[in-house]
């Protein structure tokens, strides 16, 4: 079944897994599969004044829609290009007093436009909002409970004179949300700013170790290039060759954890159990639970105690991380990396955890030597666990690679950088925000390499009066959240 632009790919029912998604031609790494502009997405509740509601991007200023007084738009091209979207929501929002939450939000967006289009199948949609997973069976009471009060809520913000759903399907509306709400980011693709739902992509089944990725595209709205203009949209990429017939598959987690606390993550958030190769056979667990080899083998007691230490302290920094104490992050790093390093493996996640929080901590503190020495012992792990073409493992390297440039190690910090660049012309492709910012990078680290190798003294003494003549660029303020995950779903 294909229809509008998804020529390549179909619907297929997936045993056991019920639908899924099958390539019907020959794709390379780097591959877009398809694109899909979203069919309904607003920004989330916290972010919505700092967050252009049309194209997601984040900025400093933004204009706000005259009428409603929430809506915000980078300029006039975004406000148009939503107005559509925006219309009914504009006057609700009058009408009610005050924008409800995200979810309320989402669910009015989605029947405003089964409205306006009528409930069949959209434009360029292999499958119709109805046909959605919705999960509503599965849901336990809190979920039962937070679902009754959307649905409360979201009737007394709809309209009197607009159609009217029963309840029900309202219901499914906010099942299908809460299942296949997709997690749109800033165009830095660094923090989650938004939740949309893309019909298609909802019948790409998960795997662990899958052969596609997903992006997130803020699109082109710059009015002075209106004949550049692109919509937002999701991108589909491929992550390695692919063959006619093969089954489409994304990964819903991040891959680094056991594959027993996969499962439960999935079981919890998605209502099924992973059965994919890596799960079956926990390939890559003995990696991630590694021990130091050698004559003096820790005993298992000590490897239970060094492990519940590590749990603990992860812990204790997410405390410290939330109070922006992060000299105290930085001593709790130390102090558990010594008691980890005699008895942990280098692919030992605990270990892995530990390095990632220390070398970011202290890039922002300015304090790159040692930053870039965790950063460095951080990627060699991850470059044995992760799919090498895996988003997160670039985005790691690329981490790795600016705080070695800063700590003056040019040879590793360029080389660390090409590395990354490579990953994320796959992952993000070449016009992404995020790669155009890499490619700027390696460009400049190839010409300080360069020069380092043609009078190392020179370019030291160069560096040096440059650090001194320009304010020292501090490094982003360390995040406490993840990557933004694939899905929306609260934990």
């Amino acid at each position: 079944m294909t229809k509008g632009g998804m020529e390549s790919v179909e619907v297929f029912t997936a045993e056991g897994k019920g639908r899924g998604l099958k390539a019907q031609k020959e794709f390379l790494p780097g591959d877009v599969i398809f694109a899909e502009p979203a069919y309904a997405a607003v920004v989330f509740d916290s972010l919505t004044h700092v967050i252009c509601h049309t194209c997601f991007k984040r900025q400093e200023r933004l204009h706000r829609c005259g009428q409603c007084k929430f809506a915000y738009y980078c300029d006039r091209t975004c406000q148009r290009a939503a107005w559509l979207n925006h219309k009914n929501e504009c006057s609700a929002i009058k009408r009610h007093g005050k924008a409800p939450t995200e979810n309320i939000r989402l669910a009015a967006r989605i029947l405003w436009k089964m409205e306006r289009e009528g409930s069949g199948l959209s434009e360029g949609c292999l499958v119709s909002i109805e046909e959605l997973q919705n999960h509503v069976g599965s849901f336990g009471e809190d979920e039962k409970k937070e679902l009754r009060a959307d649905v409360e809520s979201f009737l007394e913000f709809w309209p009197p004179h607009c159609q009217q759903f029963g309840m029900q399907f309202i219901s499914h509306i906010f099942g299908v949300i809460s299942c296949n709400g997709f997690t749109l980011s800033d165009q830095r693709g660094l923090q989650a700013v938004g939740v949309g739902i893309f019909p298609n992509l909802c019948q790409a089944n998960h795997d662990c170790w899958p052969n596609c990725t997903v992006v997130f595209n803020n699109g082109n709205h710059e009015a002075v290039r209106s004949m550049f203009h692109t919509q937002m949209r999701i991108e589909l990429r491929a992550l390695s060759k692919i063959s006619p017939g093969d089954e489409l598959t994304v990964s819903y987690v991040d891959f680094l954890s056991l594959s027993e606390e996969r499962r439960k993550q999935l079981k919890k958030q998605y209502y099924f159990d992973c059965t994919c190769e890596h799960c079956k056979k926990q390939l890559k667990d003995d990696l991630m639970l590694a021990v130091k080899a050698g004559e003096s083998k820790p005993s298992a007691d000590t490897v239970k105690e060094v492990i519940q230490l590590s749990k603990d302290t992860l812990e204790k920094i997410n405390k410290a991380r939330m109070e922006g104490h992060y000299h105290e992050v930085v001593k709790l790093c130390r102090d558990c990396l010594k008691k980890q390093e005699p008895v942990l493996g280098d692919t030992n996640i605990y270990l892995l955890r530990i390095l990632s929080i220390a070398s970011e901590v202290l890039s922002y503190l300015q304090m790159f030597e040692e930053a870039a020495d965790y950063a460095k012992r951080m990627v060699d792990g991850y470059l044995k666990i992760y799919h090498p073409n895996n988003a997160q493992l670039g985005m790691a390297v690329m981490r790795a690679g600016v705080t070695h440039w800063h700590a003056g190690l040019i040879e590793a910090g360029h080389g660390l950088i090409c590395k990354a660049y490579a990953i994320l012309l796959i992952t993000h492709g070449p016009s992404h925000p995020i790669t155009k910012d890499l490619e700027v990078m390696r460009v400049q680290t190839e010409m300080e390499l360069r020069m380092f190798q043609q009078n190392e003294f020179m370019y030291y003494k160069m560096r040096e009066a440059a650090l001194k003549n320009q304010k020292i660029q501090v490094m982003p303020e360390p995040s406490n959240e993840n990557a933004p995950s694939l899905f929306h779903k609260k934990e």
